[in-house]
């Protein structure tokens, strides 16, 4: 029994381990840790008394595993336990009344689930499928887009395709990969599309639909992401299916704002909010009520909006959604500095910039820099407001991404007093430099561009400035130059600490692949 209770990686209950062990297993439990095999009970994040094997006397546990053949055996049962548990915590990620306590479940199993998922990835195709799909939801709610992503894409390689589990899997990586990859995104789903049109309406062709229409918007592709999103709306309506109509109005909403139709998309998401919340997911109640306070910051109701974007918020700390916290802290810095709130405006900013670069999802990123860019605006950092902007909208028209209509217009007037404070020779120099950026480099200068600070070394009138030649320098390593190119000999300390966000941050060359 102790080397069978070795295939756990982490912290177990005695269910877990007479799931696996058998009903023997929990008894064993009790006696090993009288023996000190096993650390005493500790209460998990779930809730639950939890046990653990300390790492040598696992690793001594597993190669007695090996040396009596039962490898197999073991890993066979850990998938088992894992696919179960797994499966039911998916089912309570489906409404918002039972997120926190699903979720919480996987966080205590996550080095279970993990080392299963590894296993039958290798030894058991048709475990690993079902056992990742059921794992996504927890991956996006999480923020682990680009692991999840890779794991899923792994465990489903032997999926039949056109099946009902192949789609589905689809449909997950789709929402993985969607504000990294909306090419691939849209790919996902439309393969999940096409292959379900061909059959009977059902809850899964209407989240494929949605899918689209969420990445045909990020494309810049309005109206066939609003014709998408109908179908999406249609069927639901059809199948009197919630969950489907809230995404459905969510992204007929959106395609309403990107078309500058503010009557139609405010009209639009609060239907999506007037749909029962214990009945659709979590993130779904989330995105809603982002959307409402979006349409009222819009329309100038920015005290109301900032009700909503503090509801979201709360609702997303609560459930540890760090998309939906990031998403909200941009949207509620952008509030504060239409009132005047710069402390406030940099702090909600630099925890929004935290987050988007722990999750890795790029169109927060783009949305950090449009805010940052205002924010030093605001600041009379007009250098530093249009370096960022030039980054974004370089990195954007790379990437296909388009600009939100309402982001451009509220940037025409202070790019105009940026350039008109600068001169034209300082404005393009600052122009140049953000196109030259990465996206993490321009993360990076944007971040610190928003720290308290740069802040009050912009406001301190005998902060030292960098001269024309070291000016020179930064620009030079900017534009991709080397070490070998670049004199640093006459370069300064406050030089070098420029040059420690631009030497490795040139955008590389057309074809190259950007991670």
């Amino acid at each position: 029994m102790f080397r069978t209770l070795s295939v756990f990686p982490g912290p177990f209950t005695l269910d877990a381990a007479e799931e696996v062990a058998g009903p023997s297993g929990g008894p064993a439990v009790l006696r090993l840790v009288d023996c000190s095999l096993l650390a005493p009970p500790q209460t998990g994040g779930d809730g639950q008394a939890r046990y653990l094997m300390l790492e040598t006397l696992r690793g001594y546990a597993a190669r007695q595993v090996a040396q009596a053949g039962e490898e197999a055996a073991a890993g066979a049962a850990l998938a088992g336990y894992a696919l179960r548990v797994a499966e039911r915590a998916a089912a309570g990620l489906e409404t918002s009344a039972t997120e926190l306590a699903a979720a919480a479940w996987l966080d205590a199993e996550d080095a279970t689930v993990h080392q299963a998922l590894a296993w039958a990835t290798e030894h058991d195709p048709a475990t690993a499928g079902r056992l990742a799909v059921a794992l996504a939801p927890w991956w996006s709610l999480r923020g682990r887009y680009a692991a999840g992503y890779e794991l899923l894409s792994a465990a489903s390689r032997d999926a039949a395709p056109g099946g009902e589990q192949w789609c589905t899997a689809q449909v997950w990586l789709g929402r993985l990969a969607t504000g990294t990859d909306e090419a691939a995104g849209l790919k996902h789903f439309a393969a999940a599309r096409d292959t379900l049109a061909a059959g009977a309406p059902t809850p899964l062709l209407v989240q494929a639909l949605a899918g689209c229409a969420d990445c045909l918007l990020n494309l810049g592709r309005v109206s066939d992401a609003a014709r998408e999103a109908g179908r999406a709306l249609d069927l639901a309506r059809e199948l009197g299916y919630r969950e489907g109509e809230a995404r459905a109005l969510c992204w007929l909403g959106a395609s309403a704002y990107y078309a500058g139709d503010h009557a139609a998309c405010l009209a639009r998401w609060r239907e999506a909010q007037r749909i029962e919340p214990a009945t659709i997911p979590g993130s779904l109640v989330r995105r809603s009520t982002f959307f409402l306070a979006i349409a009222l910051a819009d329309a100038g109701e920015l005290a109301e909006a900032r009700q909503y974007c503090g509801r979201v918020l709360s609702l997303a700390r609560q459930a540890g959604a760090l998309f939906d916290q990031a998403d909200g802290l941009i949207l509620i810095a952008n509030i504060d500095l239409q009132t005047g709130g710069l402390p406030e405006a940099r702090a909600h900013l630099r925890e929004a910039m935290e987050l988007t670069t722990r999750i890795g999802h790029d169109l927060l990123v783009h949305d950090c820099l449009d805010a940052c860019g205002h924010l030093c605006a605001q600041t009379s950092r007009y250098a530093e407001a249009m370096t960022v902007w030039a980054a974004d909208a370089a990195l954007r028209a790379e990437r296909g991404i388009p600009d939100p209509p309402r982001d451009a217009q509220r940037r025409e007037k202070p790019l105009r007093q940026a350039s008109q404070a600068l001169g034209a020779q300082r404005a393009g120099a600052a122009e140049t430099r953000g196109a030259a950026m990465t996206l993490p480099i321009a993360a990076e200068y944007a971040a610190l561009a928003a720290a308290d600070d740069a802040y009050e070394a912009a406001e301190a009138p005998a902060t030292p400035r960098l001269s024309a030649r070291e000016q020179e320098l930064v620009m030079l390593v900017a534009q991709g130059r080397t070490d070998a190119q670049t004199p640093a000999s006459s370069t300064s300390a406050s030089a070098q600490s420029a040059l420690t966000w631009t030497g490795s941050g040139t955008r590389q060359a057309a074809g190259d692949v950007r991670t």
